[in-house]
């Protein structure tokens, strides 16, 4: 394993009851890439996702951050050292408008405990720095719209803004295009590709394969809890054994 990564897995495995959901996966990723995560329904991804982020913990094998052991910090330990996640459901505060959802996210950043009952001076640190974010995913004219009437794509943009506000190092979007609409789509994909060009590290688990091979650095591909490839997008979709497991064509 590499001393420079920003996330390392090391021979991770998960068995729960009978079933061997993840088998030795071990995968190393440098700061600022971006790696799209594929795989057939079923294949791990998700499953690989929860242990990093704290969500399960692994039977064997370890998990990284910037070089430091995680493997038995939960949740919040991780985000506080500089890890963040989008969900497949949304994580937005319906009742609330946009700004302060980001706010919120923001404010935990900065290690207070978040506030709805008070308004906020649009001077503040945290509000500043929610406005930011909400700039830097193309939302600030909407900073005062309420949550729930967002679209799909709007909700998506407002929930990586959440991640700014609380600057990870390392951000795992778990199926960023979900539910979105294909006009959407591009929009999206221009905020996502905006992260990594700002430098940040992040893994996309996402079923789109346009938006992945046209935003991943490498592509690292899963199938039955193993890992079967890490490689250029190119390399990978030319890899025959990925061809066979995965886009289901003879190898």
């Amino acid at each position: 394993m590499t001393d420079h990564a920003a996330l390392e897995l090391e021979h991770v495995t998960l068995r729960i009851g009978g079933a061997l959901l993840l088998k030795d996966v071990s995968l190393a990723v440098p700061e600022g890439e971006m790696l799209g995560v594929i795989g057939p329904n079923g294949a791990g991804k998700t499953t690989l996702f929860n242990i990093v982020s704290g969500v399960l913990r692994p039977t064997e094998g370890a998990v990284r951050l910037a070089g430091a052991d995680v493997t038995a910090q939960p949740v919040h330990r991780r985000a506080a050292a500089g890890l963040g996640r989008t969900f497949q459901t949304s994580s937005l505060f319906p009742a609330l408008d946009v700004l302060e959802n980001v706010r919120l996210a923001a404010q935990a950043r900065e290690g207070r405990a978040a506030s709805v009952f008070r308004t906020p001076r649009r001077t503040d640190a945290a509000t500043r720095r929610a406005l930011g974010a909400l700039e830097e995913v193309g939302m600030a004219h909407r900073a005062d719209a309420g949550a729930s009437g967002l679209s799909h794509g709007e909700k998506r943009k407002v929930e990586i803004a959440m991640l700014i506000a609380m600057e990870p190092r390392v951000i795992l979007l778990d199926e960023p295009m979900a539910g979105v609409g294909s006009a959407d789509v591009p929009a999206l994909t221009e905020v996502i590709r905006g992260l990594h060009r700002g430098g940040r590290t992040v893994l996309m688990v996402e079923h789109h394969m346009d938006v992945v091979l046209g935003l991943a650095d490498r592509v690292a591909v899963m199938h039955h809890g193993e890992l079967l490839a890490a490689d250029s997008p190119e390399a990978v979709m030319a890899n025959p054994t990925v061809q066979s497991a995965y886009l289901g064509t003879a190898a």
